[in-house]
């Protein structure tokens, strides 16, 4: 998923693509400490995540599921961790079930990772679009197995 960075008061900008991997190498928090460098504010940071794949449709089996945990979860965010756990598992599925999947909301951990760089929670943005179903905007792997790439860009008036 694409995530955008800008700094009101100095109008750097940033964009990354975060996904799993991404969010288990704690790329979000790298990036900020790159604002970090240029003195920006965490009150000026504003942060918009872009469209990506939903839950319903980015399914993992729980060996995925507990190595993302393991590497992603980060102790300080300050949540019931099994009510949020409760939140990206999908226990009620007999097909998943079966399947031995679990649901994984990127967006979800995406936003909890900001957070967790003191970034406001009103200055986050989160895109509801979900890539694998806007067939006609967005191409998914998960979906069709292009190798066809989404893109994004950021415009920085001068």
């Amino acid at each position: 998923m694409p995530i955008f960075f800008a700094d009101k008061k100095t109008r750097n900008v940033a964009a990354l693509h975060c996904g799993r991997k991404g969010l288990e190498k704690k790329i979000i928090k790298n990036l900020v400490k790159i604002f970090d460098n240029f003195g920006t504010s965490r009150d000026d940071l504003i942060v918009a995540i872009g469209p990506a794949i939903s839950k319903e449709h980015y399914l993992v089996d729980k060996k995925t599921l507990k190595e993302f945990y393991k590497k992603a979860e980060n102790k300080k965010i300050t949540v019931n961790l099994t009510e949020t756990k409760n939140n990206f598992y999908f226990n009620d599925s007999n097909n998943l079930k079966e399947q031995n999947l679990n649901q994984l909301d990127l967006r979800r951990f995406a936003y909890k990772q900001i957070l967790n760089e003191n970034i406001p929670n009103t200055n986050i943005d989160i895109s509801n679009l979900c890539t694998y179903e806007s067939k006609n905007e967005f191409n998914s792997w998960r979906r069709n197995k292009t190798i066809s790439r989404q893109w994004n860009f950021i415009h920085r008036d001068i």
